[in-house]
């Protein structure tokens, strides 16, 4: 993706404008939306990957955070 990124740039400027400078700013506009595409399509997650299910190390933020998320039930008798 980032090679068509470039192509498209270097394109536009050394070779459309002669012909068409409308066409060349078409061209890097659509050059300059392409990093963004890369970066989202590059990061993007899988629906079985799971990373915020992994636990962080610590007992009690972990604990804390499985029962807002309700996986584990606060006992009646533990509330202040």
């Amino acid at each position: 993706m980032m090679g068509a990124c470039l192509v498209l740039f270097v394109g536009a400027w050394a070779v459309v404008r002669l012909f068409s400078m409308p066409v060349a700013i078409g061209m890097c506009v659509v050059a300059m939306l392409i990093p963004p595409i890369a970066a989202m399509v590059a990061n993007r997650r899988g629906p079985e990957d799971r990373w915020w299910d992994d636990p962080s190390g610590d007992p009690t933020s972990d604990e804390w955070w499985d029962e807002l998320d309700g996986k584990k039930r606060r006992d009646p008798k533990d509330r202040p």
